[in-house]
C-alpha cells in the first residue's frame, strides 16, 4: 500500500476509508477483497462554486480544446485529474442525446414527461465508451510512468470488448477480450475483430470468462478493464451529470436503468453524490434497476430487502450483456440503491421484446437491454409506482444497430417462446400497381391515418 496519498484523486477501500492508494497502482480489490472506488479531495473542488462548476461545463460542451470537448473529459477535474492530457485517449464520448420520448410516453404510458438518455450514440455504440475513455487513458499515463503492462484485456458479453478493442486500438496498446463462444450478436463480436484485439470465445458463460480475466490479471501482468477496475467507473458516473445537465440543472424524479455487471448502477449514484456533495443539486433521484427475469440475482435480493445475496446461474436471455450471474459491482449497487431509495423490477423474454417493439413504433430503436428497462418502467407506472406526472429518463445504454438480427426474428415472428405481439414484417407482392395499391390501402387503413 502506498505511503502518501494523491492529493486529489485515491483509490479507496468501500469497506476502509483508511486503506487507499495511488491512483497509478496496479490494484483492483482491497486486502479483504472489497472493492475499491476513487475518491476525490472535495476540499480542493470546492474551491470553486457550484455556478462556477456549471459554467465551465457548459464551456467545454463540444468544444475542440483538447481533451474537453468530450462529455467524459469536459469534467476532467471531476474524473481523473491529474493524468496529462497528451495520455487521453478519447474519442469524443459523452454528451449522447437526451431524446424526448413524447409519442411513446403520453401515448403507450400515459407519461407526461418521458425522456431516454440515448448512450448508444457513441462511437462504438454503447455507453461503455464512457468508462474505457477513462481506464485505456490511465494505462497509456501508467506505461509513460514506466510501469510494465503487456497488455489490457476484459471478460464481455459484447459491449466491454467493443470499447476496450477500438481505445486500445487508437492508443496502439494491445486488447485481449473473452467473449462466451455464441452468446454475442455478430455486430458485437466483429468490433473487436476488426480494431485487432485478441479475440478469445470460450465455451463458458460470462462469469465463466470472467474468473479467466481475474486469473491473467494476477498472474500475468494483464491489466483488468472490467468493471471491477474503478477507474471505469469514473467514466460512467458522467452519465448521470449529463442527465441533469441536459435537464437544466433540474433533478429528474425516477431514473431506470438496465443492470448486469452492476457497474453502472454505482457509477450513476457517484455521478449524483458528487454533484450534491458539490452544491450543484440539492436533491436525489429516485434509481430503477432493471433486470432480465432470466439474470436476476440483485431483484431476488431486493425481494428479500437485500438481506441476502445469492449468486445463480444466470439463464439465456435477450438482454445478452446483462446475462450475468454474479455480478461485480453487487455491494456498490446495493449501496447506491438503499441510499437512493431504489427499486429492482424485472423483466421476461416476452415484455422485454414487446417493450423494445412499442417503443420502436414510436421512432426509437433501441438495444434489447433498453427493453428491460422499458419493460420494467411500463410495469412501475401501471402498478402506480411511479406517478404519471413525474419526470423519468430511461438510460438506453447501446445501439440497436448491435441487435439487428433479434430484431429481424421478433419480426419474422421466429423468436422461440416469443408471440411478437407488435410484428411488422415486409410484405412480399408481385411488382405491379394494383396489387400494391390495394394492399397499401388496406394497411392505411388497418394502422389508423394520422
Amino acid at each position: 500500500m502506498s505511503k502518501q496519498v494523491a492529493p486529489r484523486a485515491w483509490f479507496q477501500s468501500i469497506r476502509d476509508p483508511q486503506e487507499r492508494y495511488e491512483l497509478d497502482e496496479i490494484v483492483y480489490k482491497a486486502k479483504d477483497g472489497a472493492l475499491l472506488e476513487v475518491v476525490h479531495d472535495l476540499g480542493e473542488l470546492r474551491k470553486k462554486s457550484a455556478d462556477e462548476w456549471k459554467a465551465l461545463f457548459k464551456s467545454r460542451n463540444h468544444a475542440t480544446e483538447w481533451p474537453f470537448g468530450s462529455g467524459v473529459w469536459g469534467k476532467k477535474e471531476w474524473v481523473l485529474p491529474d493524468i496529462d492530457d497528451d495520455n487521453v485517449v478519447s474519442m469524443y464520448e459523452g454528451n449522447s442525446n437526451l431524446f424526448w420520448a413524447e409519442r411513446y410516453g403520453k401515448q403507450e404510458l400515459g407519461l407526461s414527461e418521458l425522456w431516454i438518455k440515448q448512450c448508444g450514440n457513441t462511437h462504438t455504440g454503447s455507453f461503455k465508451d464512457l468508462g474505457m475513455t477513462v481506464l485505456v487513458s490511465m494505462v497509456k499515463e501508467l506505461l509513460q510512468r514506466g510501469k510494465q503492462i503487456p497488455a489490457v484485456a476484459c471478460a464481455s458479453t459484447g459491449d466491454t470488448s467493443a470499447a476496450l478493442a477500438a481505445y486500445s486500438a487508437a492508443a496502439g496498446i494491445p486488447a485481449i477480450v473473452f467473449l462466451p463462444r455464441g452468446k454475442v450478436s455478430i455486430a458485437q463480436l466483429i468490433q473487436p475483430v476488426a480494431n485487432g484485439a485478441i479475440v478469445f470465445a470460450l465455451d463458458t458463460d460470462f462469469d465463466g470468462c470472467m474468473e479467466i480475466v481475474k486469473q491473467v490479471a494476477e498472474n500475468d501482468g494483464v491489466y483488468l478493464a472490467n468493471s471491477m477496475n474503478s477507474l471505469r467507473i469514473e467514466g460512467q458516473k458522467t452519465v448521470g451529470i449529463e442527465i441533469v445537465e441536459q435537464c437544466d440543472w433540474k433533478v429528474p424524479d425516477w431514473i431506470v436503468i438496465p443492470g448486469g455487471n452492476l457497474g453502472n448502477v454505482s457509477a450513476l449514484a457517484k455521478g449524483f453524490d458528487m454533484m450534491l456533495d458539490l452544491g450543484l443539486i440539492d436533491r436525489k433521484p429516485r434509481i430503477v434497476c432493471a433486470q432480465a427475469e432470466a439474470a436476476n440475482p440483485l431483484y431476488l435480493s431486493y425481494q428479500r430487502n437485500f438481506e441476502v445475496f445469492e449468486p445463480i446461474a444466470a439463464r439465456p436471455t435477450l438482454a445478452s450483456a446483462i446475462q450475468i450471474g454474479n455480478p461485480v459491482s453487487i455491494e456498490k449497487a446495493i449501496d447506491a440503491l438503499q441510499r437512493y431509495d431504489g427499486i429492482v423490477e424485472q423483466a421476461s423474454e416476452s415484455e422485454i421484446a414487446d417493450a423494445n417493439a412499442r417503443a420502436d413504433r414510436t421512432g426509437l430503436f433501441n438495444c434489447p437491454h433498453t427493453g428491460v428497462a422499458l419493460a420494467a418502467l411500463e410495469k412501475l407506472v401501471r402498478g402506480g409506482v411511479i406517478d404519471r406526472d413525474q419526470r423519468v429518463v430511461v438510460v438506453s445504454t447501446a445501439h440497436g444497430l448491435k441487435f439487428v438480427d433479434q430484431k429481424v426474428k421478433y419480426h419474422r415472428m421466429e423468436l422461440e417462446g416469443i408471440e411478437s405481439m407488435h410484428a411488422n414484417p415486409p410484405i412480399e407482392l408481385p411488382a405491379r400497381y394494383e396489387t400494391v395499391r390495394d394492399e397499401m390501402l388496406r394497411q392505411i387503413e388497418r394502422r389508423g391515418a394520422p
